[in-house]
């Protein structure tokens, strides 16, 4: 009979949660640079901009609130049936929901009806994107070395910044596209795209095995019935540290959404310099992620992500000025310097500092649902800040206190966590399975 660890397949793990994180932010990015850029203008009315601005920016926000629904759906799934079943589910939806955005008529063509279904379809995104990270770092985590985990689970992460590197880079040459084909016909090519690219993301997955932990765990008759019940009743705490430190998501939809809307349409910064700033940045990540995921196998997670988070609140001030100032040198820099590098450190390591604060039995549980809602402000961190801009030059001085403030929450609460970077991973969210064993009991009866 197979041991543990001669089942485990790290890098063929790591490929598939690159690969098919890729794929479906490639998917939810594509929507939220569409959002800014080409939605307020056909799937809403022309009379007013800035109200058309904020419906397009919170029909990108409104899957964030079907995230913590699909969380609890998609949680259950992949604690109860495995960790395989839920990645396949939510890579089909995001590719199903996204290629009939790309099919919607406009508002000019159905009016009313147009907005609706652009709304419907982005739940569907909404509930993909909720099952999509927690259960690929899950999968990822339980499949790597002791000592590497967060190296092996940053991919899942690192696939997400391809994903956007993708969505930004393909409407890149749209951009040259007069606005007329543009608006006609032109921004249904990212969508029709990601029939493609789901393809081979699907392949991928569905010949990966299923994690070691979770088979190990089935063989013990220790998988939980009912693993939301086991999760909030031993695990409260750190799905509220969760809540709080995913919140740092801010900092990503601010920059990648809101402030690319606000230099092309009120700087009026050329739209594929902007985008050409949001795809150096994202490639800078590409090296960024793995390399802090290294430091904090080395020194731990909670140092490279409270860097990160710290970082972040100081740096988007710098940034948003440079912007309003129309400075494109600073611009590049900052913006790269921003998101490319500083944020790296908390991105890179958050799939392992969360997935460690739980016991295998309800891992996938445990992290979807305390990403999901901290998630949620991040979705419509856009609108808030559509809202909170002020006139004049100074006017995005709110926006730039509002994403500093959460991402000092998040390294606070981030703070507050067990450090588990040495912890053995049949050791780990010991403290909520100690609380748990009468649990098991309970479950049984059930």
């Amino acid at each position: 009979m197979k041991t543990l660890v001669e089942h485990k397949t790290p890098k063929r793990a790591a490929l598939a949660s690159w690969l098919g994180s890729a794929v479906e932010y490639y998917d939810f990015f594509v929507y939220g640079t569409a959002a800014a850029l080409i939605f307020p203008k056909i799937f809403f009315s022309a009379e007013d901009p800035q109200t058309a601005a904020i419906a397009s920016f919170a029909t990108f926000g409104v899957a964030y609130i079907m995230r913590p629904l699909g969380a609890v759906i998609l949680g259950h799934v992949g604690d109860k049936f495995g960790r395989k079943k839920v990645l396949t589910f939510t890579l089909l939806l995001m590719g199903f929901s996204t290629f009939i955005i790309g099919c919607l008529p406009t508002y000019g063509q159905a009016g009313i009806l147009a907005p609706i279904l652009l709304v419907l379809a982005r739940l569907l995104q909404g509930i993909s994107a909720a099952g999509e990270q927690a259960g690929a770092s899950s999968m990822t985590l339980e499949h790597a070395p002791e000592n590497r985990r967060a190296f092996f689970t940053s991919f899942t992460l690192s696939g997400t910044q391809a994903g956007l590197i993708l969505a930004t880079l393909v409407f890149i040459p749209l951009g040259k596209l007069d606005e007329a084909a543009l608006m006609s016909w032109g921004w249904r090519i990212p969508f029709f795209l990601s029939f493609v690219v789901v393809i081979v993301g699907f392949w991928v997955r569905r010949t990966l095995a299923e994690t070691p932990a979770f088979i190990e765990e089935t063989k013990k008759g220790e998988v939980a019935k009912l693993p939301l019940v086991s999760l909030i009743t031993n695990y409260w705490a750190d799905v509220l540290r969760i809540i709080f430190a995913a919140l740092i998501s801010v900092v990503s939809t601010i920059f990648s959404v809101f402030t690319l809307s606000y230099a092309v349409n009120t700087i009026h910064i050329d739209r594929s310099t902007m985008l050409t700033v949001l795809v150096l940045a994202n490639i800078a990540a590409l090296g960024a992620i793995p390399a802090w995921a290294i430091l904090a196998d080395r020194i731990g997670r909670k140092p490279v992500f409270m860097f990160g988070a710290i970082g972040c609140a100081i740096l988007i001030w710098p940034y948003i000025w440079a912007i309003s100032q129309n400075n494109l040198v600073l611009v590049f820099v900052l913006g790269i310097l921003l998101s490319g590098v500083v944020y790296s450190a908390s991105n890179g390591v958050w799939p392992a500092l969360y997935a460690e604060m739980f016991s295998t039995r309800v891992r996938l549980s445990g992290m979807a649902v305390g990403t999901q809602i901290g998630f949620a402000l991040g979705g419509f961190a856009p609108t808030i800040s559509a809202a909170l801009m002020g006139a004049g030059p100074m006017g995005w001085v709110p926006v730039a206190a509002f994403t500093s403030i959460t991402a000092v929450i998040a390294a606070v609460s981030a703070a507050t966590a067990a450090e588990t970077y040495k912890t053995p991973i049949d050791q780990l969210g010991r403290d909520g399975r100690r609380l748990a064993a009468g649990q098991r009991h309970v479950d049984r009866a059930i």
